[in-house]
């Protein structure tokens, strides 16, 4: 990986915060720290990498249009759950959960969160078909 984190700017940490607490939660990322100015998101055991924070220059957040943060899920069910979970929090519908016709066996669904930034979350779904009785996974 060539990052080592992403910011999103928000106009109200406490409701953005209770926003990325039930979405991540749906992909097993917790809250790591909060402070006044920011909150800080990750794996249990691994250094944050994502935050939510206030803006440093004290203007309003904005979100950047063309941009995005792109999730990997673990299941289709986990894009479905975290889908579902972002719009009855607030979230904006940006794209349903389904396939997508851009490449083969790719689920994915867009939301924006709570100040307008655009996320992404997808897997690609295996094929498996049989052969020589035995099912084969790709």
């Amino acid at each position: 990986m060539f990052y080592t984190g992403l910011c999103f700017g928000t106009n109200d940490l406490e409701k953005s915060g209770i926003f990325y607490d039930a979405i991540f939660k749906t992909i097993n990322v917790i809250r790591h720290q909060t402070t006044d100015n920011e909150i800080g998101y990750g794996f249990s055991g691994q250094e944050e990498c994502f935050w939510i924070i206030k803006p440093f220059n004290k203007e309003s957040a904005t979100n950047g249009n063309g941009s995005q943060m792109i999730i990997t899920a673990n299941s289709k069910e986990q894009v479905d759950l975290f889908y579902s979970t972002a719009l009855e929090f607030g979230g904006l519908d940006e794209g349903k959960p389904g396939l997508r016709d851009h490449t083969p066996n790719y689920y994915g669904a867009y939301i924006r969160d709570l100040d307008g930034n655009k996320i992404h979350i997808y897997i690609i779904l295996q094929k498996k078909w049989r052969y020589n009785n035995k099912w084969l996974i790709r």
